[in-house]
């Protein structure tokens, strides 16, 4: 059995013992592999700004993410709030880029969760004179995004 199709049964099942009936469908991107959650309940994991749908992110990496041929991550997401939170949060470091360019000053982010951290560095890497780092010894940390010296 494939890791997705192990994946999309250890959500169905995780799901309904929390009484949350939803549909899985896991979708094969190339930046990562996308478990997406529809149906009725599903404001359920979105409720505290979607730490449920974090932890369940979090458990499914933590299971799944060795078994995978490469260095790509599970992304759970239900009604597609992760991926409107993911532009918003893009949207966000692009700010800080350009904030970091016209001051010349280092710029934070943050805390952020190891996801959000890794969307920010992405799109840090985007632009060739920027740099970024987290900061923090704990699970959130703080990103810095500065002019690459």
């Amino acid at each position: 059995m494939e890791v997705q199709d192990r994946v999309r049964e250890f959500m169905r099942n995780t799901l309904a013992a929390m009484g949350l009936p939803l549909e899985v469908t896991v979708v094969d991107t190339p930046e990562n592999i996308r478990i997406e959650l529809s149906g009725e309940g599903g404001e359920e994991l979105l409720r505290r700004k979607g730490e449920a749908l974090d932890a369940l992110q979090q458990i499914v990496n933590s299971g799944f993410r060795r078994e995978l041929d490469d260095d790509r991550s599970f992304v759970v997401d239900c009604l597609e709030y992760r991926k409107a939170k993911d532009a918003e949060l893009k949207q966000m470091a692009r700010y800080y880029i350009e904030k970091a360019k016209t001051s010349g000053m280092p710029q934070e982010m943050g805390p952020l969760n190891p996801y959000s951290r890794r969307l920010v560095h992405l799109t840090v890497a985007e632009d060739p004179l920027m740099s970024s780092e987290s900061i923090g010894d704990a699970f959130l940390k703080t990103v810095i995004i500065s002019v690459r010296k």
